[in-house]
């Protein structure tokens, strides 16, 4: 699966990572949060390096809609369900300071920006109350909403929330203008590098692939911390999405898009559209869920595939792919330091989808407590925002996401050892899991190519499942990925899949 924002990057010159160097700060992760962070430390002064496991936006950023809203669908009101208004308003006043950033730095750097009306609206009859609660949440954090009966899309909606001026890009445009500033500013982005390891002290240690550099401060720019200090891997919830690019006949829709039906009524539908190549094409997306916890991720593409044929005629597909994000229970991001790193070392996640506007907003507070500022004063949202208390909806959506990992972490290693491996491999693109001298493997048969791994997820020792849509192998625990051969692809895991036993037969 191939993002439209990929297929066509250029990455920059690779240059080799020097060995033994210090900084005064190492960000690990280059997409939006994490080159946002880096600009802001060096436009101030400090010295500093960009690490990233494969290359400047490759995942999260690189792999989104780009969407640049404040409106966030039902974000605000499902945050208002259940806290203060001084709560959302701190969120939408973090949001707007990220989008204001990213905008300028694109008029700066003279990077294409669409501005947009953007649209939360209702499939069914049963959402409009969600219309009028998003209504309800927005303006009571200052957005200046409308709530309108019909919003322009070509077949029956029941009522949407509108907010003008909003903007969408291209997500890997805004990565090489900013990976090109880093470069002027003398700041090294370094591809292909994994941190393997962190070692806090009056200056830290970071252990990668490539050698070892020191820091006085690093920074956590990667979804969702390695490090399993303040176990955030549990506090957030790993979601994967599908995104779908189509050339389609006639007028298209000219906002930005975004259903805030309950999935259980009606599955989640994303849409812009985006001129990439002098080709302006509709992008639909949606049908989230947890990773590794769908049967078949094959079969929710091909559902966006239908929904849009259905709606728009003629449609017909250019490109798919999918992005991982990290949801807090309480749809607030997590942003700080990190605990029991000797207050070295910083991190952020839990962005629930909107990472072009929390990652730079991230970006701000980081940059500000690291370089000593008062950001109390200067950001008096990341007071409001740090000081939240955990309510009981919260603790709720967290016991419930333990118990699913819970049951399963059981259920895959019962599965995997009631599970024979059959004689012959999988047929190609499949894979499968099952015990071999009664320990799990995974098979997969990817490119003509069978691989025999171990089943097991180097973080905490789920059993993998298998992706039939990316060919990859998920972990539904906390949301490692792996590639058939093993390789890891993103998530908490810091190694990959050990290779496996061959069965004798």
């Amino acid at each position: 699966m191939t993002s439209l924002w990929l297929e066509s990057y250029i990455p920059s010159r690779r240059t080799r990572m020097p060995d033994g160097r210090r900084y005064d700060v190492v960000v690990i992760g280059a997409g939006i949060t994490g080159l946002s962070t880096a600009i802001m430390l060096a436009r101030s002064g400090h010295r500093v390096a960009v690490l990233d496991a494969r290359h400047p936006g490759a995942v999260a950023t690189g792999r989104s809609t780009a969407k640049v809203s404040l409106l966030q669908g039902s974000t605000l009101a499902a945050i208002a369900r259940h806290h203060p208004r001084s709560l959302v308003r701190a969120y939408v006043d973090a949001n707007r300071d990220g989008q204001s950033w990213l905008l300028d730095f694109c008029r700066t750097n003279r990077v294409p920006v669409e501005h947009v009306v953007d649209f939360s609206f209702a499939q069914t009859p049963d959402a409009t109350k969600r219309v009028d609660e998003s209504v309800a949440a927005a303006r009571s954090a200052g957005l200046p909403v409308s709530r309108l009966d019909d919003c322009g899309l070509p077949f029956a909606t029941y009522g949407a929330v509108a907010l003008e001026n909003q903007f969408q890009v291209n997500p890997m445009d805004v990565v090489t203008a900013m990976v090109a500033e880093l470069r002027r500013r003398r700041v090294g982005v370094y591809s292909d590098v994994m941190v393997t390891g962190i070692r806090p002290g009056e200056i830290t240690m970071v252990e990668t692939s490539a050698g070892r550099l020191g820091a006085r401060a690093v920074v956590l720019a990667t979804g969702t911390p390695f490090l399993d200090r303040g176990l955030y891997f549990a506090k957030v919830a790993a979601e994967r999405s599908y995104v779908l690019a189509f050339d389609a006949p006639g007028p298209l829709p000219e906002g930005s898009y975004l259903s805030v039906d309950s999935p259980s009524k009606a599955p989640v539908r994303s849409m812009r559209t985006a001129l990439v190549g002098g080709h302006r094409r509709l992008l639909v997306g949606g049908n989230g869920h947890v990773v590794g916890r769908h049967p078949s991720p094959r079969a929710l593409v091909d559902d966006i595939e239908s929904w849009t044929m259905e709606r728009f005629p003629g449609a017909r597909k250019t490109h798919s792919w999918s992005a991982q994000d990290y949801r807090s229970h309480n749809l607030v991001p997590f942003v700080g330091r990190l605990p029991r790193g000797s207050g070295r070392i910083w991190f952020a996640t839990g962005f629930g989808k909107w990472g072009m506007t929390n990652g730079p907003a991230a970006a701000l507070r980081i940059a500000a407590e690291i370089a000593g500022d008062d950001v109390g004063g200067t950001l008096p949202w990341a007071k409001v925002i740090g000081r939240r208390i955990t309510v009981p909806a919260d603790l709720a959506g967290g016991a419930a996401e333990s118990a699913s990992v819970a049951a399963r972490a059981l259920g895959g290693w019962i599965g995997a050892e009631l599970r024979s491996v059959p004689p012959r491999a999988p047929t190609e693109g499949r894979g499968i899991v099952g015990r071999v001298d009664g320990a799990p493997t995974a098979i997969s048969t990817v490119g003509g190519r069978t691989c025999y791994l171990s089943a097991v997820c180097p973080h905490l020792g789920g059993v993998v499942t298998w992706n039939d849509a990316e060919k990859s192998w998920d972990c539904p625990l906390h949301g490692s990925r792996f590639a058939p051969d093993g390789t890891r692809l993103e998530g908490p895991a810091t190694s990959g899949l050990a290779t496996g036993d061959r069965p004798v037969r």
